[in-house]
């Protein structure tokens, strides 16, 4: 057995860490990343015992927790059979997860393109529209995010994008609906969703409809804020797409597979793309697996002519294993369904309350286990606590809010001037008023910054 046996303090592993892992998103001497021993459910804990509550999911992945059991033993029972083989092939577990997930996915989306992770499946999504459209455009939209490799970068329309964005790979951002910030002056949702779709009609006559492959949304917007659309409008994003010949990808790597108490985001409005993109929450990152699903409009046009592009992983056994497990547990212990409720019944009402309490919030916005608070300077004129894409001093605040979750052992995510909660998907009421509990708290030392 591999022994770590070198490691066995927080320090000596912060040291490791720090001489040779590269981390990403972080400028590499300004960061002291915690040292973690261990996870189960929802909590994780450092090498000194103190546990966090994970109102994170990580990176908003382990929609079925830590260390679940069905899923550690599918991994392992799978890796004493047959721990690798290569994509060409045809393997039983391979095969189950992609039934799973098409049996799950909406529409005529039957076929699964396996691929490592996220920001993969967009790539290929986008080559699949592009080369059955022949055009050579994607519309996206500004507060999105879609991976951090070439062309995904790209279609990212939050600040993630700037440092790498060369303007030459045909993206082109339109704004989807934000009625707490409208950039269209809507007064309520049905406005919104107007305007915001008469604005994309007008980007998408301007950029060329001949022009555009395809439009990638994420069916609820994810890190860049935790945006709800307005009812009608994926059906009106729908009905753009269908005049104009442009393919529909929802982008749904963060919340698909239960994150918003639906098994997609976009059946809560009955919505259909012709690709729909994947990773996160369908093994809850046990092992790295992500895909495309694929309808027939798309599918048909690789029936007779080769798809030029594939990976050397692509549906890796031990990742399918966990797939087939978790999404077979998330049947089984009403996953899926206790997320909707805790979202309904808990999350939502008692972040409703502690808004009220805490001027520090200007709105809450969410569903199922996924909610955010936008945290302003003033709520008359909506100030952002902090200011948008800010760094060093000026996101300061922010921190302090973070710092003060942190230390009482909740682990939330800060993004810009938002903190997004976003729990295991199988959390405990008790355990979602523990978080909120010290949020309370938190919320007070942001009170005290205003």
């Amino acid at each position: 057995m591999m022994s770590l046996a070198h490691l066995t303090t927080g320090a000596e592993v912060r040291a490791a860490d720090r001489a040779h892992v590269f981390h990403s998103w972080s400028a590499q001497d300004a960061i002291s990343p915690l040292p973690v021993a261990g996870a189960e459910g929802s909590y994780f804990w450092d090498y000194d015992g103190q546990r966090y509550l994970d109102f994170s999911s990580q990176l908003v992945f382990t929609n079925i927790g830590h260390q679940h059991p069905r899923v550690v033993a599918a991994v392992q029972e799978q890796a004493g059979r047959l721990c690798t083989i290569a994509p060409s092939f045809a393997v039983d577990v391979r095969a189950e997860a992609a039934r799973l997930i098409a049996a799950r996915t909406p529409g005529d989306l039957d076929k699964i393109f396996f691929t490592n992770g996220g920001t993969e499946a967009v790539e290929h999504a986008v080559r699949m529209a592009k080369i059955a459209t022949g055009r050579p455009k994607v519309l996206a939209g500004y507060r999105s995010y879609h991976g951090a490799t070439s062309g995904s970068i790209h279609l990212t329309g939050e600040p993630r994008r700037w440092g790498a964005d060369t303007g030459m790979s045909g993206a082109v951002h339109f704004f989807a609906p934000y009625l707490y910030r409208s950039p269209f002056h809507a007064v309520d949702e049905a406005q919104e969703c107007e305007r915001a779709l008469a604005h994309l009609a007008e980007v998408i006559a301007y950029e060329g409809p001949g022009t555009l492959a395809a439009l990638i949304i994420e069916p609820v917007i994810g890190s860049a804020g935790v945006h709800v659309p307005p009812d009608g409008y994926l059906a009106g994003v729908r009905e753009l797409c269908d005049r104009h010949g442009i393919v529909l990808i929802f982008d749904e790597v963060m919340v698909g597979f239960g994150r918003t108490g639906a098994w997609f985001a976009s059946d809560h409005w009955g919505v259909a793309p012709d690709l729909l993109t994947f990773a996160k929450g369908v093994n809850s990152g046990y092992v790295p697996l992500g895909g495309v699903a694929i309808g027939e409009r798309i599918g048909s046009v690789f029936a007779e002519r080769p798809y030029p592009g594939g990976l050397t992983y692509s549906g890796h056994p031990l990742a399918c294993a966990a797939a087939v497990a978790t999404m077979s547990a998330m049947a089984d212990e009403g996953v899926v369904e206790n997320a909707a409720r805790v979202g309904a019944d808990v999350l939502g009402p008692e972040l409703a309350a502690l808004a009220e309490r805490h001027p520090v919030v200007g709105e809450v916005r969410g569903m199922g286990a996924f909610w955010a608070l936008e945290l302003v300077r003033d709520r008359e004129t909506r100030e952002p606590l902090v200011p948008y894409a800010a760094a060093g001093a000026a996101a300061a605040p922010m921190g302090k809010i973070a710092a003060a979750c942190t230390s009482r052992g909740l682990w939330p995510i800060a993004a810009g001037n938002r903190l997004h909660l976003a729990p295991p998907c199988n959390v405990a009421d008790a355990e979602v008023k523990e978080g909120l509990a010290v949020l309370d708290e938190a919320l007070s030392v942001g009170d005290g910054l205003i």
